[in-house]
């Protein structure tokens, strides 16, 4: 071993043993998180979140300018990383090379990817700094913590390259005998283009970027850590993490143990979120993709997603000394927690939870558990939110519904129709197959009951033997949770599964997607196992099995439908292509016009999240942005599969053009019926 490489070797050794520490000081950081023990199940499907989302980047092509630039570097990185790694066991083995464990044509594979890789990551950094500094792009507005971050970050990749190409090409003008013009044939091309150097400063010049190349390396991974590019070594464990993965898990709120609660309820401060919530701050990349996307903040709202997320970070990277008692600060006294200090309530209370942020985010940040969390501080431990639903709360808690109506009314809207109650059945020894959860809407309000009506009379067409729970069902308490008020909720789940458990309920159908998400995802937190079905699924269903008997009128007129996507159907249970197909199922001349933002891009219709409890001060209406989309379509009729979206489209459309008409799936089936 020559001076040279010793040296290498000893800067290697130093450099190795500080990115240790630095790994070492930040999982301690996250260890001052609660504990989060759903993170190593359903292996199979995290593995391939891991392939699909983390390594071929498919949420990154959502984005079709940037996405492919940023796979590029990516990718090249992930090539180049075994490069690297023999270049830096070059440096303290002379003669080192990865050739010796490789069959000769992999390693010749491998060369050439080095250089082709090499190429394509020059270009895709060229093109990121040129949009950086001639564009300026909307969603990268307001990223102030790391303003000159990106600069620096593609600058120093783009001298990773550079000093790679130059260091190859030079080692080949001054030793020729060591160029390889098939397997390295843009390095070789540009020794070509350097052959006018003279061999011993070809030699010097070769040396001169072999060591900027491992210096710039070595320097690249410990300022990581200190990056907001941290994600570089982040993002791939965040998203194998992530909590979107397994069926029944995309969007479930983290179950919390009441009795256990003694002194904290919910997260006021970082230590108060999970381990995971805190590593999000390491994943993000500060990229805006999120905000974007939030219909609060699209309509001019103070809630940023992305700054939630940010502020996390911010907030742990100055918490957590103070609380490991790092760099002799000790257990210092801190009057800025994360919720006030960083974070407003105003800002959480504008969160529709609707999941878009989630949804775009390409590393798998979940932004809306540190909100919710959040939220449950607020409620639970400081009995702060907005006035507005205390009426709520207080109508939940003492007649199972958020609005004070009586709950004997029920079951009001089928009289007439021969629709038996559980309770009846049971009386007479006998059962139903499925049970019809209509839920609060669907029972009282007024709109809502239309569509109750018209899918219950679907179900009797069809021959299905369904029966209701009338007056002993309850709120699903849905609201009662994204509003933060767990105890309400848990009073309403466990009621509802008790009551479930005394019929032997097994397959329950409903109109609501936010009872679908509750009975069917969330109340196994409390022992209720059920196989719950959207009606828009179960009409589509029996739509296909021929059960159901629809009339075909001759010479029918075109209908023009555009159909509303609600986001507790669609981003939490990926249900897209149901409510679409029994549109056309039922209309064999219908004319389907999507909006911009349609399918896992939908806007929110703003009644999510306890929204629609609350009144909209801040900014545009969320209904009135989506209901001039949908207007601009042209189409002459709006679908929706949720009564909360009816609600919300409804209102919105009829104070716009009055001739355009708002209908649930199961009206526009059961108008059809024979």
């Amino acid at each position: 071993m020559t001076a040279s490489n010793g040296l290498f070797a000893l800067i290697v050794a130093i450099a190795a043993g500080f990115f240790a520490y630095n790994v070492q000081r930040l999982v301690g950081y996250l260890r001052i998180g609660r504990l989060d023990d759903s993170r190593w199940d359903h292996v199979p499907r995290r593995l391939f979140n891991l392939l699909s989302i983390g390594v071929l980047q498919r949420k990154i092509f959502r984005d079709w300018i940037a996405g492919p630039m940023h796979a590029a570097i990516f990718w090249g990185f992930c090539v180049l990383t075994v490069g690297t790694g023999e270049f830096v066991a070059r440096g303290i083995l002379p003669g080192f090379t990865v050739a010796k464990f490789m069959p000769p044509w992999a390693y010749r594979f491998y060369q050439v990817n080095q250089d082709l890789w090499g190429a394509l990551v020059i270009g895709a950094v060229a093109f990121a700094l040129w949009r950086r500094l001639t564009h300026r792009v909307k969603r990268l507005q307001g990223a102030e913590t790391h303003a000159n971050d990106p600069l620096l970050i593609l600058s120093w990749i783009g001298l990773l390259m550079v000093t790679m190409f130059f260091a190859e090409s030079f080692e080949m003008v001054a030793f020729p005998e060591h160029a390889t013009p098939y397997y390295r044939p843009l390095s070789y091309t540009l020794a070509n283009l350097l052959s006018f150097v003279p061999p011993d400063w070809a030699a010097f010049l070769r040396s001169l970027n072999w060591w900027a190349h491992g210096l710039l390396v070595l320097g690249f991974l410990n300022y990581l850590p200190y990056s907001k590019h941290l994600h570089v070594v982040v993002s791939l464990p965040n998203v194998y993490l992530s909590n979107t993965s397994g069926p029944g898990q995309v969007g479930v709120m983290q179950y919390m143990d009441l009795e256990a609660e003694t002194e904290q309820f919910g997260a006021k401060d970082v230590e108060h979120l999970s381990w995971k919530s805190l590593m999000d701050g390491f994943a993000c990349t500060e990229c805006g993709r999120c905000t974007a996307v939030c219909p609060a903040n699209t309509t001019g709202k103070l809630l940023s997603p992305r700054k939630i997320i940010v502020n996390v970070r911010e907030r742990l990277e100055q918490r957590a000394p103070a609380m490991l008692m790092v760099d002799g600060r000790g257990s210092m006294v801190d009057d800025k927690p994360l919720l006030d200090g960083f974070i407003t309530e105003q800002e959480l209370w504008a969160c529709t939870t609707c999941r878009a942020c989630v949804q775009e985010c390409p590393v798998s940040i979940d932004q809306l558990s540190v909100i919710l969390e959040m939220r449950r501080n607020l409620v639970l431990g400081e009995s702060r939110f907005p006035e507005e639903v205390m009426p709520a709360f207080e109508s939940m808690e003492q007649r199972g519904s958020p609005w004070a109506f009586d709950p004997g009314d029920r079951g009001k809207w089928s009289e007439g129709m021969n629709i038996p109650t559980m309770a009846e059945l049971a009386e007479r020894g006998e059962t139903a197959e499925i049970l019809y959860f209509v839920g609060c809407m669907g029972s009282f309000d007024d709109r809502a009951r239309k569509t109750t009506v018209a899918f219950a009379k679907i179900m009797q067409a069809a021959g299905v033997n369904f029966a209701i729970l009338g007056r002993e069902e309850k709120c699903n308490g849905d609201p009662a949770r994204r509003m933060g008020n767990e105890y309400l909720y848990q009073m309403l789940a466990k009621e509802n599964v008790e009551t479930l458990a005394k019929y032997n309920v097994r397959t329950i159908v409903t109109a609501c997607p936010h009872c679908m998400h509750q009975l069917g995802n969330e109340y196994p937190q409390f022992g209720g196992h059920y196989d719950v079905i959207h009606h828009s699924v179960f009409i589509e269903h029996l739509m296909a099995q021929g059960r159901i008997p629809l009339r075909h009128d001759l010479h029918e007129a075109v209908s023009t439908f555009t159909y509303h996507d609600s986001c507790y159907l669609g981003r939490y249970n990926q249900i897209y292509d149901a409510p679409r197909a029994t549109l056309k199922r039922a209309l064999p001349v219908v004319n389907l016009v999507e909006m911009p933002r349609s399918g896992d891009r939908g806007l929110c219709c703003g009644a999510g999240g306890g929204r629609m409890w609350m009144e909209e001060n801040e900014g545009r209406r969320i209904n009135a942005e989506r209901a001039d989309e949908a207007l601009a379509t042209g189409a002459r009729s709006v679908a929706v599969a949720c009564p909360f979206c009816m609600t919300m489209m409804r209102d919105s459309i009829a104070s716009r053009d009055e001739s355009v008409q708002v209908y649930d799936i199961a009206e526009v089936v059961a108008d059809r019926l024979a």
